[in-house]
């Protein structure tokens, strides 16, 4: 569906009509008009039940944003959030039946077969994904600095290319800053900004690879992270700043939780868990235990169940 383009909207709504189900993955931003309000007319065409799958729950929206929210999700045969805390903000921020509201996790790949042990020397903490401006890079650099006591000297790997949007308004700013910082500490020995592409294949033998995964975020209020399910699906100790659904999944010393933009805390924590062998072996016990339920077949049965659920519902109706 392109933005803009309504013959585009009007194939869309008769290619998904033509299946059992339509399952739409929302986001703010990735559809076209005000507010990605070109969403409601492909909800306004589906004849068959609708699965609306949000990724973000926006807790202070503009006017026009909640409208376009609120008809978006009672159009909904039924709507997923990824963690208990989106469900409870859309719930309490939104009129929204709550019978029709599901959870069910962001998935990821069973890394059961190639995860290797994590006490590699020297440390290898990791963090990837997109990058831009709120990724919190510039304090988890500060946090290396305050490890270089360390030996051997925990190494940091950042991989992960500029977010598009970001490239597109301020092109590398943002890493060319993280970069300067790097060189002005010394750390040049130490932290390394992997800007390659990389592939599932080559991206699963870096975190195979890693000792800890260290998520520094600067928002409070991400209430989903793809990086924290491969993480943890990945058996690795994590250490992430205290955004909700870092908290909901990492809580019970599951993984280490810090303040936001505490280069401090954060290299207390990662000091502890590279010092103390004890501490990282009881975090991957934990995030094993709670691995399956967040692998992509484990995700898939849900939707099958759910989609199954609604079919019958309409059948009934």
């Amino acid at each position: 569906m392109r933005a803009g383009d309504a013959d585009s909207i009007v194939r869309s709504v008769h290619a998904l009509n033509s299946m059992d189900i339509a399952v739409i993955q929302h986001e703010f931003g990735i559809f076209g008009g005000t507010d990605g309000n070109e969403v409601l007319a492909l909800m306004r065409g589906l004849r068959v039940p609708s699965i609306v799958v949000l990724h973000t729950v926006v807790t202070r929206p503009t006017a026009h944003q909640k409208m376009v929210f609120i008809e978006l999700c009672r159009r909904a045969s039924a709507i997923v959030t990824m963690s208990m805390v989106a469900r409870n903000q859309l719930v309490a921020g939104y009129p929204v039946d709550p019978r029709k509201v599901f959870i069910v996790p962001h998935g990821a790949r069973d890394f059961s077969m190639r995860t290797k042990a994590a006490n590699v020397a020297p440390p290898l903490i990791l963090t990837w994904g997109l990058m831009g401006p709120g990724k919190g890079i510039e304090w988890a650099i500060e946090a290396m600095n305050l490890l270089r006591d360390l030996k051997p000297t925990p190494r940091y790997v950042i991989a992960g290319r500029t977010h598009p949007k970001v490239f597109e308004r301020d092109h590398e700013a943002y890493r060319e800053g993280l970069q300067r910082r790097i060189n002005e500490l010394n750390l040049t020995e130490s932290v390394r900004l992997e800007a390659d592409y990389l592939n599932n294949r080559a991206l699963d033998e870096l975190i195979a690879s890693s000792s800890i995964v260290l998520l520094p975020y600067d928002s409070t209020e991400q209430v989903t992270s793809g990086v924290l399910i491969e993480a943890i699906s990945a058996r690795r100790p994590i250490v992430a700043t205290r955004f909700p659904h870092a908290v909901e999944l990492l809580s019970g010393n599951v993984g280490a939780l810090v303040p936001h933009r505490d280069p401090v805390a954060l290299a207390a924590a990662l000091r502890e868990i590279i010092e103390k062998p004890e501490v990282a072996a009881a975090m991957t016990r934990r995030t094993s235990a709670i691995a399956s339920e967040l692998l992509w077949s484990s995700v898939a049965a849900k939707y099958v169940q759910l989609g199954a659920r609604l079919v019958r519902s309409m059948a009934i109706a």
